[in-house]
């Protein structure tokens, strides 16, 4: 019960309308410390894939009230290949970047982030997109482009495994796998920074299963994976980078 206690509390705000009249601790922010990197860097010499530019022409629906109304969670795909647009499209719903802030300070993107911190990096393992090779890729939001990580065929299977048997998350087109950069809202909110985090991986997600519906796709998010394992597989230390969410995507029959 103790543990639940703590849990329980960690799910409040840690924010008070109250002025401490102890010491309190500064942010990184606070002391002029500089924020991290908007985008986890990569080697500009490593492959990476343009991605087309997003148009609702490859909509299926768009009245908003049949989107919301026909959300729902799939666990059984076709198939059937994903364009590359289609990719696109889901990409610039859950992370696009609108625009850069002065001084490169934040990103205005497609879903809300608390003070606009954005600390999510999507990679994702592609088994059926039309003219990309399966394997690992990590999405990189400023330039809208994949950057490719490792050509593999096997990877979808192995990814089931580590989704502690769950056959669905690897028999996908495409799975998102959402990891956090925790430092990027502690630099700004130290210790209350967490559950906020948490909470904006939840509007990313949704993000993601509206924008399926409108290109009759299919999503279902995903909590259960073993936690060491996914972030071997996708080569994270698991402390300043790790896991946090999962969502396999595919095109679903009518």
């Amino acid at each position: 019960m103790e543990n639940i206690e703590k849990l329980r509390n960690f799910m409040k705000s840690s924010f008070s309308t109250e002025e401490d009249e102890g010491e309190y601790e500064l942010s990184d922010q606070q002391k002029k410390l500089p924020q991290p990197p908007l985008q986890k860097p990569y080697d500009e010499n490593d492959k990476t894939i343009d991605l087309p530019e997003v148009t609702d022409k490859i909509f299926v629906r768009s009245n908003i009230l049949d989107i919301i109304n026909q959300r729902e969670s799939h666990r059984k795909f076709t198939d059937d290949n994903l364009s590359l647009e289609e990719l696109s499209f889901l990409l610039w719903c859950t992370q696009g970047v609108k625009k850069v802030t002065a001084n490169n300070y934040a990103t205005l993107r497609t879903v809300p982030s608390g003070g606009a911190r954005h600390p999510f990096e999507t990679y994702l393992v592609i088994n059926h997109i039309k003219g990309i090779k399966n394997g690992l890729y990590r999405y990189l939001p400023l330039s809208h482009k994949l950057l490719l990580i490792l050509e593999d065929s096997s990877l979808s299977s192995q990814l089931s495994d580590i989704a502690c048997e769950q056959t669905f998350v690897g028999d996908s087109a495409v799975t998102f796998i959402w990891s956090c950069i925790p430092y990027r809202g502690e630099w700004r909110y130290l210790d209350a920074a967490h559950k906020v985090m948490l909470l904006d991986a939840g509007h990313v997600c949704q993000n993601l299963y509206l924008a399926c519906q409108a290109i009759d796709c299919g999503t279902c998010a995903v909590g259960a994976y073993d936690q060491k394992l996914i972030d071997k597989f996708l080569g994270l230390d698991g402390e300043n980078e790790f896991v946090v969410y999962v969502a396999p995507v595919g095109k679903v029959s009518k």
